[in-house]
């Protein structure tokens, strides 16, 4: 979030909460990115905030709200306000459990069983979704724009057309299963709690196959998985990597140290893929 809207952003948060009947003498910044998460206290509520025409606040909150419902590993809407979107001064907030994290590290196999208990749940949500496509073909206008992506040169902007073209082919001809999946349930989005694995940020859901949602986990994730099509969860990984290699061409992207890892990550293609 641009510096100049974060003391707007924590201002409109703590007017709602206040509102709500929770007492907020503090603000604690955890995350700055496309939104503003913060920790409230001492109401130790969660926050999340975000410009209005820049979120989908409402469909996460109601992808959560049924996945609680279901008894899937999330993070919980906090209970003592009422589970809606909140708009003020141009952004949205929503008010989350906060959850205490637990140090030590996450066991391949409690991360993906965490995952198949999530996608049992997800199943049966009926909610509009994107497929997984839709994040590629973004991609793919990025990298076809060069007004876009001024930074990247010819050689790398063809390797990249190239492969999410070619592995968006190869991963539709497979016609495995599909469902509705969180859509990057990464490290960064699963909070390690005394109440077990949770996972966080549901803005991202789309309709796929399952191992489009492995590719994002730690690759031993994958061993603990029975059933997992192999061939298409290494197709499925590197479609993700090329995805996120574009996003940090972007001109206006703001992930810190995202050109070195852009750099970084354009090398591990060219290998992949024997070029």
């Amino acid at each position: 979030m641009r510096e100049s809207e974060v003391s707007r952003a924590v201002a409109a948060a703590t007017s709602i909460a206040a509102s709500c009947g929770l007492t907020v003498d503090d603000t604690v910044v955890l995350h700055d990115s496309n939104k503003l998460t913060l920790r409230l206290l001492p109401c130790d509520v969660l926050a999340r905030v975000a410009p209005v025409a820049d979120q989908v606040a409402r469909f996460e909150v109601e992808v959560a709200r049924q996945l609680a419902a279901f008894g899937c590993p999330v993070a919980a809407l906090d209970p003592r306000v009422e589970p809606r979107v909140h708009e003020r001064d141009g952004f949205t907030v929503t008010l989350w459990t906060y959850y205490e994290p637990v140090p030590g590290q996450v066991s391949p196999a409690d991360y993906a069983h965490a995952l198949r208990r999530l996608h049992r749940g997800m199943r049966e949500l009926d909610v509009p979704a994107p497929r997984f496509t839709d994040r590629v073909e973004r991609a793919q206008r990025l990298v076809a724009n060069p007004d876009l992506t001024p930074a990247l040169a010819d050689a790398d902007r063809e390797l990249l057309g190239d492969t999410l073209r070619g592995l968006t082919h190869r991963i539709a001809e497979r016609g495995a299963a599909e469902q509705l999946l969180h859509g990057e349930p990464h490290p960064g989005n699963v909070l390690t709690t005394k109440h077990g694995l949770l996972f966080i940020d549901f803005e991202t859901c789309c309709r796929g196959p399952v191992e489009f949602d492995l590719a994002h986990a730690p690759e031993e994730v994958g061993d603990h998985c029975p059933g997992v099509d192999r061939d298409l969860l290494s197709d499925c990984r590197l479609l993700v990597l090329a995805v996120i290699t574009t996003w940090r061409w972007d001109r206006d992207d703001e992930f810190p140290d995202g050109r070195r890892l852009g750099t970084e990550w354009l090398r591990r293609i060219r290998s992949a893929l024997g070029r």
